[in-house]
């Protein structure tokens, strides 16, 4: 499962995409994917907020995923 990163979130993890192996418990749904990326990257804990789009969609804690799914996590931003 190849999940996309964007702002905060790609200087947290290091990168800009990162491959969810089958060895590391794929996430079933939204809600499995933020706790896993709070899991491996504690600072995503310190988000107030991300949101996930699921193949260009938004998408809420209850959708599931597949391994084919386009996944992005999307923080919160401002602007000015």
């Amino acid at each position: 499962m190849d999940v996309l990163l964007f702002g905060i979130a790609k200087d947290i993890v290091g990168r800009s995409e990162i491959q969810i192996l089958a060895e590391d418990a794929v996430p079933n749904s939204v809600q499995e994917l933020k706790a896993f990326m709070i899991r491996k990257f504690p600072d995503f804990g310190k988000l107030s907020s991300f949101a996930v789009a699921v193949n260009s969609e938004y998408a809420e804690d209850d959708v599931p995923l597949d391994r084919n799914d386009e996944i992005a996590i999307i923080p919160p931003v401002s602007g000015g």
